[in-house]
């Protein structure tokens, strides 16, 4: 499959663009500087590209048979909260999102895979309350925009899934996941959900919610999801 991934250069983008192109999907890559991320990478087709800006999100989205987003602001949520994003807009989410479903309605493309954040949405309640604390007094903006994305998605008429992951981490924990709103250990590797984004763009008849976590299923206990430090972007 030809495969659109959309914020390539974040730490879950880059996962998602080395899981499709190990398991031999044609990728293109965009982020603003996806040239020099991806320079020399076997089976990667980067495009820089602002996807705030609907013409060079049109220009990816144009022949591919599916999307991955996996947007996000990389910055350390207090800062973000203190002074806002340094370069990165406070909506990237909710605003590339639209522009990417605008596009691919234009251009006949179908799959959507879209990475928000556990706890938002219908997984909102089964937060933990240190988690609804940080949500609440920390990350609010950057929860709104997730919900604003999430809309988007399951308004857009598209084949879509959401997949919302816990606490993202660059070590090497297994996924579990669960269309339930389960959780196992609320860490769980940037390496494992790539691979889960891969395996999605090719599982057909979406329309649904999976949660992303760590492998053994079991209540949720104290943690932070994925909205923090090291999303995509």
């Amino acid at each position: 499959m030809r495969v659109l991934v959309v914020g390539a250069t974040g730490g879950s983008g880059r996962a998602a663009v080395g899981a499709l192109a190990d398991r031999g999907h044609g990728v293109t890559a965009l982020a603003r500087r996806a040239g020099a991320a991806f320079a020399g990478r076997a089976g990667v087709r980067a495009v820089d590209g602002d996807v705030t800006v609907p013409e060079d999100v049109g220009r990816a989205v144009r022949g591919q048979d599916a999307v991955v987003v996996t947007l996000g602001i990389s910055e350390h949520p207090v800062a973000v909260r203190l002074r806002g994003s340094r370069d990165t807009p406070l909506d990237v989410r909710s605003r590339g999102t639209a522009a990417v479903v605008a596009a691919m309605r234009q251009h006949g493309v179908q799959r959507l895979v879209v990475q928000s954040s556990y706890g938002v949405g219908e997984t909102r309640d089964r937060l933990p309350l240190s988690a609804r604390l940080v949500f609440a007094l920390l990350l609010r903006p950057q929860i709104a925009d997730h919900e604003r994305q999430e809309r988007a998605v399951r308004d857009s008429g598209l084949d879509w899934t959401i997949v919302q992951p816990v606490y993202l981490t660059d070590g090497d924990e297994p996924a579990a996941t669960s269309p339930a709103g389960d959780v196992g250990g609320m860490h769980v590797s940037r390496r494992a959900l790539g691979g889960v984004l891969a395996e999605l763009v090719t599982d057909v008849g979406g329309g649904r919610c999976l949660t992303v976590s760590g492998a053994a299923v079991a209540p949720a206990g104290p943690g932070l999801p994925a909205v923090g430090r090291g999303r995509a972007s």
